[in-house]
């Protein structure tokens, strides 16, 4: 009958949104008309996984690539998506955008702002503040930060006076970092660590570790990608171990050769633990399930 297919529409959204909270990053390196036209299905899979996807180096000046991202996965998904996007940011003639993709059923803008403080950034970040009834921590804010490699370590200790700045605009310390921090290596150096406030001040946890490598050549392995979180209540609010790589070769079966064609950098991902009523909500539907299941056999 066509209520039971209907019912069973809106509990599996509604499964899919009790496993928790998904944000993601992704240095898409130029993602232009051609990238999107070569790699669609593959950017509209990976977000598909994400509640909040963050995007950078978008080079889209009129705004057509990120709508036609969009069309595509307002097409592919059973969710609604929306975005918002700083200006272009850096040298011209490569202006880059921070883009955000993000579930308008699970999450909502609640406001932006494009830093322009004392720290000097080549593409300063662009932070957005976000709320959610899905998620034990209700307000929390991104601020993303695609650097220099030139100058990796200066951004990345930059990014404190970045925090400082918010916290005071919003009143608010739930923030995560996260981004191309070019954050190993040759740019950013275990001696030279000593320099970056984020690294001193032990209220900032790293998700992402320095063994991790977020690139995708085998030539190269480093932890140029990072998130970095601010205060217990958001660590405490973040499903344990869900700080990942998400390595597109493995997951969509995809060519290293290919992966490569879209960026030289992984997604990473983490989840934040879903609100108590969701939680409380996920058994019950388990239940309507298996009735309903049950009711369909019965009818044969």
């Amino acid at each position: 009958m066509w209520w039971r297919s209907a019912l069973l529409m809106w509990l599996f959204l509604m499964l899919r949104t009790s496993e928790g909270f998904t944000i993601c990053s992704y240095n898409v390196q130029k993602l232009n008309s051609q990238k999107i036209s070569n790699h669609r299905h593959t950017l509209t899979r990976l977000l598909s996984r994400c509640d909040v996807a963050l995007l950078q180096h978008v080079s889209d000046p009129d705004g057509k690539v990120v709508r036609t991202l969009l069309n595509t996965l307002n097409k592919f998904d059973d969710f609604l998506y929306s975005s918002v996007s700083s200006d272009g940011l850096g040298k011209s003639p490569d202006l880059q955008k921070y883009v955000y993709i993000y579930r308008t059923g699970s999450v909502e803008v609640l406001d932006q702002y494009q830093y322009r403080g004392p720290s000097s950034f080549l593409r300063p970040p662009f932070v957005v503040q976000f709320r959610s009834n899905r998620t034990a921590i209700k307000k929390f804010f991104l601020v993303p930060l695609h650097s220099d490699p030139d100058q990796a370590k200066d951004e990345i200790n930059g990014l404190y006076d970045v925090f400082q700045d918010v916290s005071r605009k919003w009143n608010n310390q739930t923030l995560c970092f996260l981004g191309d921090f070019h954050a190993a290596c040759a740019y950013l150096t275990k001696s030279n660590r000593k320099d970056v406030r984020l690294f001193r001040n032990s209220s900032f946890s790293w998700l992402i570790g320095d063994k991790v490598d977020t690139t995708v050549s085998d030539d190269t392995s480093c932890a140029y990608d990072r998130m970095v979180v601010f205060g217990e209540p958001l660590l405490k609010a973040i499903i344990p171990r869900s700080a990942k790589v998400f390595d597109l070769s493995k997951e969509f079966k995809l060519s290293r050769t290919k992966v490569m064609s879209i960026s030289e950098n992984h997604p990473l991902m983490v989840k934040l633990k879903s609100s108590t009523l969701m939680l409380q909500a996920t058994p019950l539907l388990l239940l309507l399930l298996s009735v309903i299941g049950w009711l369909s056999l019965s009818d044969q």
